[in-house]
């Protein structure tokens, strides 16, 4: 089935990107692959506007934050149970909040400002899926710092590049040797290892999670000891500390006296020792196997498409990846070609942060401050950069559709009109948001609400907004 230019142009807003912001549709119209098509661009994704911190400024706050904690314990203990010496300035838990609240905090609403604003929702979304993919959570404080420096560095460069250097850059990124614990890893028989003169502490969680969630996926053909020797090519990738000179804290450092000596078999073929070059030859040869070809073009289609993603066109991403060396703008192009991609029917339920996303994009407003989506999200099971583990955030409806969730979007909903719809044309929201995937029924109840604000929020609740 062939869609209308304003069936697909609706398509393509709401499915392809985030939503239809007022007077989108329109243009849209004219060309919708075209309009795909051009968000594909070499240099990568947009960076969320304000002021750029760096993964090694944020690093840098977070070692004077343990030190400070450190000496207010040594502080405390001087002083015994006197809290007198303990000044708000150095109080650990105030400069914990704060760190969150003026680090995470503002990278997350610049990140939701670009999402509600842009006119490349489709870029938009392919960046985001592909952060989730390489997911560095903030559940620790120090990950928490770092996680929306990763995204700019590490993932919104590269997404329509190489895959391989997109796996380069965030194994290697600080962030997320820290997120999974390489930075400490220690080959067994390495000079630090030697030198210690104790049990070395070999870390298999970057490895596992790179074999398992980022390249070939949990059917792609490793074993536990392809695990065990690729974690062992890995050692000695690390992070720049306190002693080191100041250009290097904070940045990937390969320490090669922590480094595994001897060659190793990872999925059958053998890697000479190269200090640092072990490791990326590994991510090399598996950035290049079909089965992440597979794996990757699966997770795309279910992302952007339906739950159970077409086979065809599952197929058709694999063809793309394969012929091209994993050139992810050639799959993305591929996408956006692909019919199974148009089928008019919208298969995939919004998580909440598209979900917040679009109902501003529909009024053509953007969140001001944190607090307008943060409570909502905590409440709806999607803390800001805070994925429960490395597989990130569900692509799949069952995790966002429980009753009580349903309940709590109406919640937000309504509070979101009650504060916006004064002096809006919801008739006209409404056929703006959703264009052709407007049904009469929805239409109809739109225009039968008793205020704009009930009028809004029937509109953000109904199926065909939820859904794209």
């Amino acid at each position: 089935m062939t869609a209308s230019p304003d069936l697909a142009a609706a398509i393509a807003v709401t499915r392809f990107g985030l939503g239809a912001r007022p007077g989108e549709l329109a243009v849209v119209a004219r060309d919708p692959k075209g309009w795909l098509r051009d968000q594909i661009r070499r240099d990568g994704a947009d960076q969320p506007a304000g002021p750029a911190v760096s993964t090694a400024e944020r690093l840098a706050g977070f070692r004077e934050y343990q030190m400070d904690r450190r000496e207010a314990r040594q502080g405390d203990r001087k002083d015994g149970d006197d809290q007198d010496g303990k000044t708000e300035a150095r109080d650990p838990v105030r400069i914990a909040a704060r760190m969150i609240r003026e680090g995470p905090a503002e990278d997350f609403l610049a990140r939701a400002q670009l999402a509600a604003t842009t006119p490349a929702g489709f870029r938009e979304r392919w960046a985001l899926f592909w952060a989730n993919h390489f997911t560095v959570s903030g559940v620790k404080l120090v990950t928490a710092t770092v996680a929306g420096p990763f995204e700019q560095e590490a993932i919104r460069p590269h997404v329509f590049g190489r895959f391989e250097d997109l796996l380069v850059a965030s194994s290697s990124h600080p962030a997320m040797l820290l997120y999974l614990d390489q930075a400490q890893s220690i080959g067994p028989d390495s000079r630090a290892a030697n030198r210690r003169r104790r049990a070395a502490g070999l870390n298999e969680n970057l490895a596992r999670e790179i074999l398992e969630l980022h390249t070939v996926g949990v059917d792609g053909g490793y074993g536990q000891a392809d695990v065990t020797e690729f974690a062992r090519a890995l050692t000695g990738w690390s992070v720049g500390g306190l002693r080191e000179p100041g250009d290097r804290q904070g940045r990937f450092l390969f320490r090669p006296q922590a480094h595994e000596p001897g060659a190793r078999t990872v999925m059958g073929k053998a890697y000479r020792d190269g200090g640092v070059d072990q490791g990326r030859a590994v991510l090399a040869d598996l950035a290049a196997r079909p089965a992440t070809a597979r794996h990757l073009s699966y997770k795309l289609a279910r992302h952007f498409v339906a739950d159970a993603p077409p086979p065809g066109l599952v197929r058709q991403l694999e063809t793309a990846w394969t012929r091209t060396g994993g050139d992810l703008a050639a799959v993305a192009a591929a996408l956006v070609e692909a019919p199974e991609a148009w089928t008019p029917a919208p298969a995939k339920l919004k998580t909440p942060y598209e979900f917040l996303v679009s109902g501003y994009r529909a009024i053509g407003a953007r969140p001001g401050a944190i607090q307008q989506i943060a409570p909502t999200l905590n409440g709806l099971g999607q803390r800001a950069f805070s994925p429960p583990s490395p597989k990130g955030w569900s692509d799949e409806a069952a995790a966002w559709a429980a009753p009580d969730a349903i309940v709590k979007r109406m919640a937000w909903a309504e509070a979101f009109a009650a504060r916006t719809a004064r002096g809006l044309d919801t008739d006209a929201v409404a056929a703006d948001a959703l264009g052709a995937r407007l049904t009469a029924p929805v239409r109809t109840a739109v225009a039968r609400a008793e205020s704009r604000e009930e009028a809004l929020a029937v509109l953000l609740m109904s199926p065909e907004f939820q859904r794209r």
